[in-house]
């Protein structure tokens, strides 16, 4: 039976320089792994750098400053300065579909060189040459944790700090039903080679701005509960990002603050991108609804717990759409027990 693993080392290993891209707005996860892998390929001797689709997040920005590693940060789409003649392969972790990464499928669908995936998502496109899925991970970076186990590459601190910030973000810190044995085992190995939990928790989650506070407070204010309470909505208009100051980036983790009621089922929030663009809607469940199959519906996915998707129009339209069709679902539904927070 073929070793998805095996032969993602044997087709990274006949590269000399790769470039490495993520989903845009990357979250811990994606910046944890990226940087993982450059890292990993750098100490075999393959040359490798980050091509970002948005502005890294501050409180992510630590993990390359720290190690080194090389990356491109872009506003939109492909930047005009990349030229793809240098790399051997484009290598995309923590997605597998061209929704997520935007101008990219126009650059390197005719590029005659391999296109490789690392992800753990449910929503998968048949594009890559080669693809080292694995659903059940709690997060792409235990996926390259065990690559780099495999390959006898040795976790060094800044490493293990990589792959620390990815588990632990995909996880809410180890709180999300999506943690495994393996993933707690693999948390304290890699604070045994010197991960810093306090510093980084104080880095991703007690270091916001002030406007991002003010971001979260006009979006809570926007909450409604339907369907005795199963369903939670929120919404952020543009006009919100203008009065707060804020940016489409600080809306992450937002969407998990009505699980905290029992009642609630599924949590979605729909955000009004300030520059244009469609409607950005995420999906949280508790286990009831699997929000990915949803998603799908629409052109997005994700996990079964946590997914996402584009919709365009007007605010009220999107939210008008997607609030039907998750009535729909639930009213055809019993009626989930609360369980765990999910994981992204």
């Amino acid at each position: 039976m073929p070793d998805a693993y095996h032969d993602m080392i044997a087709a990274l290993s006949a590269c000399r320089r790769v470039l490495v891209t993520t989903h845009v707005r990357p979250d811990g996860d994606a910046i944890g792994t990226a940087a993982a892998m450059v890292m990993g390929l750098r100490h075999v001797g393959i040359d490798a750098e980050v091509l970002l689709l948005s502005h890294i997040p501050r409180k992510y920005a630590f993990v390359f400053s720290e190690n080194g590693v090389a990356y491109q940060d872009a506003e939109k789409g492909w930047p005009a300065g990349l030229d793809l003649s240098r790399f051997d392969a484009l290598l995309v972790v923590d997605t597998g579909t061209w929704s997520q990464l935007p101008g990219v499928k126009e650059k390197v669908s005719a590029w005659p060189k391999p296109k490789f995936v690392i992800d753990h998502h449910l929503t998968q496109e048949d594009w890559a040459q080669k693809r080292l899925v694995v659903t059940e991970a709690a997060a792409a970076g235990e996926i390259v944790a065990e690559l780099l186990d495999r390959w006898n590459i040795p976790i060094s601190k800044g490493l293990a700090a990589a792959l620390y910030l990815a588990i632990a973000t995909d996880t809410g810190w180890f709180q999300f039903s999506n943690t495994r044995p393996y993933t707690l085992r693999l948390a304290a190995k890699l604070i045994e080679c010197g991960v810093d939990t306090d510093r980084m928790y104080q880095s991703i989650y007690q270091n916001e701005r002030p406007q991002r506070l003010a971001l979260a407070t006009a979006t809570q204010q926007s909450l409604v509960l339907l369907e005795a309470g199963r369903l939670a909505v929120m919404h952020v208009a543009k006009e919100d990002f203008a009065r707060t100051g804020a940016t489409v980036g600080e809306t992450e983790q937002l969407i998990n603050f009505p699980l905290q009621a029992a009642s609630v089922e599924v949590s979605v929030m729909l955000v009004e991108p300030p520059d244009g663009g469609p409607i950005r809607v995420s999906l949280r469940s508790k286990g009831g609804v699997d929000v990915a199959r949803f998603a799908e519906g629409f052109g997005g996915g994700g996990h079964a717990r946590a997914a996402g998707l584009k919709i365009p129009g007007r605010l009220a339209d999107a939210e008008s759409t997607i609030v039907q069709a998750l009535l729909s679902r639930l009213k055809g539904s019993a009626g989930a027990t609360p369980a765990e927070g999910p994981g992204d």
